[in-house]
């Protein structure tokens, strides 16, 4: 429990749902697996199942405080101090994150991507086609949004807007990390018109010379094989219990990779991939001579 006392003995709070929930998850895994117990017994010891306990470790559902009390009683956990770190952090995994007030706009399937981004302590992300959301401006994040969503109302595309530009606020104002290889043809694809254009390249030539973000872009004149990998995002989070998670958002699902085996094919393309690109130091020019051509 080392880890989950020295996070409730600092600033926990800053540590959002999603995260807390991955780490009690982990905790009562290792606690089971540590007293050879089944996931089979476990559930029937809460009135479940096999597969609620497997969504509970995996971080992928909510807690019931009476459950996680049960499974603490049937795990040997009887001293005080112990049990009450690992409640609190259980309660604190149920509140409602901060995209809540946007729930209307926010699919089920990215919702757990907006709290891992927000726990996250570095994000490092490949775009082919659009500038990363993170990166936008708000009159080209509203283009890309309506090109997608051209089907919805103009209050949803709003919504959606203003949902991109908070967490460009709280990746401002956070402190966390934002390493980013954008492909040449993101930037030179026209999207909402040459001067939404000028005006977003113009947003990223400030967004380089920021210290908490690098930005790279892959020009064409490199011959990198990425095998048709679309966008890649790769989260890293500062609690030593928690390993790198890999995110591929597609249409209208997205993929998360959890186990190390899995990241790390992705970890190396993007390893590769800064390595092929210019270094960061270039980019503000490969940008201005982008606009010059716009």
């Amino acid at each position: 429990m080392r880890g989950l006392t020295e996070i409730v003995g600092g600033d926990f709070q800053r540590t959002g749902p999603t995260a807390l929930r991955i780490l009690v998850g982990s905790q009562l895994r290792r606690l089971r697996e540590e007293r050879n117990i089944t996931r089979e017994r476990a559930g029937y010891a809460i009135r479940g199942s096999h597969s609620k306990i497997s969504r509970m470790e995996g971080g992928r559902c909510g807690f019931k405080i009476r459950d996680v009390e049960d499974l603490l009683t049937l795990y040997g956990v009887v001293e005080r101090a112990e049990r009450a770190t690992l409640l609190l952090l259980a309660e604190q995994a149920n509140q409602h994150g901060w995209w809540h007030d946007y729930r209307d706009v926010v699919p089920d399937w990215f919702e757990e991507y907006l709290g891992l981004e927000q726990d996250a302590e570095l994000i490092r992300t490949h775009e082919i086609q659009y500038v990363p959301g993170l990166l936008q401006t708000e009159d080209y994040a509203r283009a890309v949004i309506a090109r997608g969503h051209g089907g919805e109302s103009r209050e949803r595309v709003e919504s959606r807007v203003q949902l991109r530009m908070r967490r460009r606020e709280l990746l401002d104002s956070s402190g966390r990390r934002l390493w980013a290889i954008v492909d040449e043809g993101a930037l030179r694809r026209l999207v909402g018109g040459r001067d939404v254009m000028r005006a977003q390249l113009g947003h990223l030539v400030e967004m380089a010379g920021l210290a908490h973000v690098t930005l790279q872009v892959l020009p064409f004149s490199v011959e990198v094989a990425v095998g048709g990998v679309g966008p890649v995002t790769l989260l890293r989070f500062p609690q030593a219990e928690l390993d790198d998670i890999v995110y591929l958002e597609q249409l209208a699902s997205a993929q998360y990779l959890t186990k190390d085996a899995e990241a790390h094919p992705y970890r190396h393309l993007l390893n590769e991939l800064s390595v092929h690109a210019p270094p960061p130091k270039a980019t503000p020019g490969i940008l201005r001579r982008i606009m010059e051509e716009l």
